[in-house]
């Protein structure tokens, strides 16, 4: 019975990703910050242990190995066949010429709100690093517009924006005594706080820069990631440890979305409930195997991905998905 919920999930998710594919493309451009979950190629050429441009990785992507933290697609190249683009959103490492006007990823693996956050491992590309290239980008693109203000702010203006970030600054920094001393600084609800405004005041640059559409994407169950179960072992206190700090974010990025859909103009902000999509699943857990420590197979991609396009529950999504969105 297991096999075949798995094989009529698969046919229903390949038939949807295929009518996508082929329909319109629904908004002219999609941008995208983030950690591993989004990279494509962004850390290929940096000095750190967060890279995937070899395999296995890759190994089920048609180009082999790029960069991308899982065996085929990651998150957000689900999320841009749902919206049309006949291709992946190419990384700002590379992106060049006319391409940027379809968008630029900008997502960086081991990269967090916090500006130190995954340094143990080497160079990454932060959220505030990344909004700087996206400024780079702004202007490229008023540039290709015929440096046209209004005309290029009118055209980012109807663009989605991708927001997946805050894993590694758990992962990665508070949940690492060892290299971080925000643990000892500041207690669970202190340091969901402290992320949230400073990702709040990351939300308005973007925002500045002309996004009006932007998808929040919630941290999911870091406690149940093969890295964080082989640090807890048999202690089930410590899994229920991580999975209160991840709602205490997560929460307060719910906050975040009202705050901004009643204080700015025109502004559409959602909030993708990662966590919730996995424990409402009634498929089978095979979906959401590992391919890594930390990163899901392509399969689970193609749940969260389609989830977060078109939710499934009423809870997947806040006030309403990225299918809407775009539409909005």
């Amino acid at each position: 019975m297991k096999k075949i919920l798995l094989l009529l999930l698969l046919v229903l998710l390949v038939s949807n990703l295929q009518h996508c594919v082929n329909g319109k493309q629904q908004v002219p451009c999609f941008f995208i910050f983030g950690d591993s979950l989004s990279d494509n190629g962004n850390n290929n050429n940096l000095v750190t242990k967060a890279k995937a441009n070899y395999q296995p990785y890759g190994i089920d992507f048609p180009g082999g190995p790029t960069g991308r933290f899982t065996n085929g697609r990651n998150l957000v190249d689900i999320i841009a066949e749902h919206l049309g683009f006949n291709n992946s959103i190419p990384p700002f490492a590379t992106a060049s010429g006319q391409e940027i006007l379809k968008g630029v990823n900008y997502a960086s693996g081991a990269a967090g709100i916090r500006e130190e956050t995954g340094q143990q491992l080497g160079d990454r590309i932060s959220l505030d690093k990344q909004l700087q290239n996206h400024q780079v980008t702004v202007s490229n693109i008023k540039n290709l517009l015929g440096n046209n203000e209004s005309l290029a702010t009118a055209y980012l203006n109807k663009c989605i924006y991708s927001v997946a970030i805050g894993n590694n600054d758990y992962l990665n920094n508070y949940f690492m005594p060892q290299f971080y001393p925000t643990s000892r600084i500041y207690n669970q609800e202190q340091y969901a706080t402290v992320l949230v405004q400073q990702l709040s005041q990351q939300l308005l640059i973007l925002h500045n820069l002309g996004a009006l559409k932007v998808a929040l994407f919630g941290l999911g169950l870091l406690g149940y990631t093969p890295v964080e179960l082989t640090m807890c072992g048999t202690n089930s206190s410590c899994v229920d440890n991580i999975f209160n700090a991840v709602t205490l974010f997560n929460d307060r990025v719910v906050t975040l979305v009202n705050d901004f859909n009643n204080n700015l103009t025109n502004t559409k902000f959602i909030y993708i409930n990662t966590t919730e999509i996995t424990l409402s699943s009634s498929t089978n857990r095979s979906l959401y195997s590992f391919w890594d420590a930390v990163h899901p197979t392509e399969v689970g991609y193609l749940v969260y991905g389609a989830r977060a396009y078109r939710a499934m529950s009423p809870v997947d999504a806040y006030p309403y998905d990225i299918e809407r969105l775009a539409q909005s």
